[in-house]
C-alpha cells in the first residue's frame, strides 16, 4: 500500500510537530516561548537527512504519528488559531473558451484555482475518490481540446518569487508555478537577473516551461534551471527534480515522457546571472537591433528585440486563437538528412552539435503549399507557417483534422514526419 503525503508526527513529551510532505520534505514546528511556533522547512538533499526523515516516517525515536485533526488541534491550542484553510472553491461546468489561447468552446465538469499546496492536494484527493480524470493547466497556452473534458481541471495559480542566495553575480530564484512566464522574465529582467531575456513573450505559465523545456533563440529553459518541486498525484508526495532528473530533450522532458500524467508542477527555481552571456547569434535579432539603434545591447534591448521578432511573425491569441508554434521542428541523423537534402537542395536546416540536423518545420509547411489555408473556422497564419490558428467557432477536432493533413502532405512530399509541439488532449 502506498503512503499518501503528507503524514503528521509529535515529538512524544514536547510540542515539536512535524508534517511530513514527502521522502525529503520535512516541516518543523518547535515552540517558542509560551505561544508561539518557530517554524522551519527542511529539505533532505544529504543521506543522513534522508535518514531523519525515514526515522520519522517509521515513528523511530520519540516521535509518533498523529492525525491530521490532532496536528491541526495542537497547532491552534499554542497560537490560538485554527490552521485549517478554507476548501478551494470548485466551479462547475467550466469553459476553457477563456482559459485558453487556442479558444476553443469546451466544457469541463469541474475546475478548480489552486493556490497553495494544500489545495493541489485536497485537488488530488478529490479526483482520486471519484475515479475521475484530472487535467492540469497553467496558462491554457500549448493545450488543444479535441473535445469536452469529463473530469476536473486543475488551475495552477501558485505564485510568488523567493531569492534563496545571492552572491552577487549569480543567484538562484524560485518561483511558483502559477506566474506567468513573460511576467516572471520581464521581473527578472527588471532586477537586473539576466538569462532569461530570448524567452520574452513566450506565452503560458512559470510551471509548464520544464514540462516543454521552452526555448527560442538558441535559449532554453534547460539553460538556466535549477531544480522544480512537484507534487505526485497518487500520493501526494513532495519531491524535488533536479536537472539530470528532468532528462531535458527539444521541447521535451520526462514529463512528457515516462512520468506524464503522475505530477502536478507547483515551483520551480532558476539560477540566474548579471553578467550572463548574450545570446545574438540569429541573424533576426541582430536584425532587430540594428533596426532599434544599439550598438552595444543590453539584456533588455536583446528582450525587446526578441518581442518585436515575435509580434512581427505571431498572431496575437487575444485577437486570434493559436497556441504559437504548432509544430516541433524536426530533427534528422545524418543519412536521413542527406536523403531530404539531395532532393531539396534549399531545404532550410542548422546544424546540431551532436552532428544531427534540425530542419525548419516552417519552411517545410510553406513549400507544401499551407500557409494562409482557410477551412472553415480554422486555418494557417498567412505569415507563420508554424501556426495554425482558430478564426472564431472552430472546434479542437476540426484544428486537429487540419494538423494531420499537414503532417501527411509534409510527410508525402518531404519524406519528414511532423510532430505537433502543442498536447492534444481527448475528452
Amino acid at each position: 500500500m502506498k503512503m499518501i503525503f503528507p503524514c503528521f508526527r509529535k515529538l512524544i513529551g514536547v510540542d515539536t510537530l512535524y508534517a511530513i510532505e514527502g521522502p525529503r520534505h520535512v516541516i518543523e514546528w518547535q515552540p517558542l516561548g509560551d505561544s508561539k511556533w518557530l517554524i522551519h522547512k527542511h529539505y533532505a538533499s544529504d543521506y543522513p537527512r534522508y535518514q531523519w526523515v525515514s526515522e520519522l516516517l517509521a515513528e523511530a525515536g520519540h516521535a509518533e504519528a498523529i492525525s491530521k485533526e490532532e496536528w491541526q488541534a495542537c497547532l491552534a491550542r499554542r497560537s490560538g488559531e485554527d490552521e485549517r484553510s478554507s476548501l478551494p472553491r470548485v466551479l462547475k461546468n467550466w469553459s476553457f473558451a477563456a482559459n485558453t489561447t487556442f479558444g476553443v468552446d469546451a466544457m469541463a465538469t469541474r475546475a478548480v484555482e489552486v493556490q497553495s499546496d494544500a489545495d493541489v492536494r485536497w485537488v488530488l484527493k478529490q479526483t482520486r475518490e471519484a475515479g475521475l480524470p484530472l487535467l492540469v493547466l497553467g496558462g491554457g497556452s500549448n493545450v488543444l481540446l479535441h473535445g469536452d473534458w469529463n473530469g476536473w481541471v486543475l488551475k495552477m495559480a501558485i505564485e510568488g518569487m523567493e531569492v534563496l542566495s545571492d552572491d552577487g553575480r549569480e543567484l538562484d530564484v524560485v518561483v511558483g508555478a502559477g506566474e506567468g512566464w513573460h511576467k516572471w522574465v520581464m521581473q527578472a529582467l527588471e532586477n537586473g537577473w539576466n538569462g532569461l531575456e530570448n524567452m520574452a513573450l513566450i506565452p503560458g505559465s512559470v510551471g509548464a516551461s520544464p514540462m516543454q523545456n521552452i526555448g527560442a533563440y538558441g535559449v532554453e529553459v534547460k539553460d538556466r534551471f535549477l531544480w522544480l518541486e512537484a507534487i505526485h498525484q497518487e500520493t501526494g508526495a513532495l519531491e524535488r527534480f533536479d536537472f539530470a532528473r528532468c532528462e531535458f530533450g527539444y521541447r521535451d522532458s520526462i514529463f512528457k515522457q515516462a512520468e506524464r500524467d503522475r505530477w502536478v508542477i507547483v515551483r520551480v527555481a532558476f539560477r540566474l546571472d548579471r553578467k550572463a552571456p548574450l545570446h545574438t547569434a540569429y541573424g533576426a535579432i541582430q536584425h532587430e537591433l540594428q533596426e532599434l539603434k544599439v550598438d552595444v545591447p543590453s539584456h533588455r534591448d536583446v528582450a525587446e528585440a526578441v518581442m518585436r521578432i515575435r509580434r512581427s511573425k505571431l498572431p496575437d491569441p487575444n485577437v486570434l486563437g493559436n497556441a504559437g508554434s504548432f509544430f516541433k521542428n524536426p530533427i534528422l541523423d545524418p543519412e536521413e538528412f542527406n536523403q531530404v537534402q539531395k532532393r531539396h537542395p534549399q531545404v532550410v536546416h542548422y546544424s546540431l552539435e551532436d552532428g544531427r540536423f534540425k530542419l525548419a518545420a516552417g519552411w517545410l509547411i510553406d513549400q507544401a503549399g499551407w500557409k494562409g489555408h482557410r477551412r472553415k473556422g480554422c486555418g494557417v497564419h498567412d505569415l507563420q507557417a508554424l501556426v495554425l490558428v482558430n478564426y472564431g467557432g472552430a472546434t479542437g477536432s476540426e484544428i486537429w483534422a487540419l494538423a494531420q493533413d499537414i503532417i501527411n502532405d509534409v510527410q508525402e512530399k518531404f519524406g519528414v514526419q511532423l510532430e505537433p509541439e502543442v498536447n492534444q488532449i481527448r475528452g
